[in-house]
């Protein structure tokens, strides 16, 4: 009787996992790619197809919509932040809203966020991976500002989600909206607005 050790075994399924997941890999980041160049509306599978050299059908069992396809890519946008620890709450601030003023003109994030915002008005989907997005963002203000109330160096009864609202909310809005400079003279004018009305 021919017998197969455990060790040959699982060196066909550990082969097969990884191009699976160079697959996987090769199709999301196709995938995030055409929504940076045109944003939800214009995305196909096959347009995926043809950029990422896997076949239709690969991706189709991976993601059995287009929609399906989408959420997933744009999970990519939801990544850890590290939140920084400069000992005060205006360091820290400082620190979170330099670095989102900086992505903000350039990140691939940035350019498809309204296409996102714009679909989740009509599909619950994306409204979900939109308010998760969100979540993301503001999360490193809503550590430091807790951090803070424990230093006592903010009121245990501030509202921290209006704090986040009027800290991010001008970045967002010369974004997206008046198209103006969000460079450092801006972002600690508003640190210092918010901040001191605390």
């Amino acid at each position: 009787m021919v017998t197969t050790s455990k060790k040959s075994e699982r060196v066909p399924s550990a082969n097969l996992n990884r191009r699976v997941e160079r697959s996987r890999h090769a199709i999301l980041t196709t995938a995030f790619e055409l929504l940076s160049e045109g944003g939800v509306a214009s995305f196909s599978v096959d347009e995926v197809a043809r950029r990422s050299g896997v076949a239709k059908t690969t991706i189709y069992r991976h993601w059995p919509t287009r929609e399906a396809l989408v959420i997933d890519a744009c999970s990519r946008m939801i990544a850890e932040q590290e939140t920084p620890d400069t000992g005060s709450l205006e360091g820290d601030v400082t620190a979170i809203l330099v670095e989102i003023a900086h992505l903000l003109p350039t990140a691939n994030w940035s350019f498809v966020l309204p296409s996102i915002v714009d679909t989740a008005e009509r599909n619950p989907e994306f409204a979900e991976i939109h308010s998760r997005i969100q979540r993301g963002h503001a999360a490193p203000l809503r550590e430091v500002l807790q951090r803070a109330v424990g230093r006592g160096e903010l009121s245990a009864h501030a509202d921290v989600s209006t704090i986040v609202a009027a800290l991010l909310g001008p970045l967002f809005y010369r974004r997206w909206f008046s198209r103006e400079p969000i460079d450092d003279p801006f972002v600690k004018a508003i640190i210092k607005g918010v901040l001191a009305s605390l």
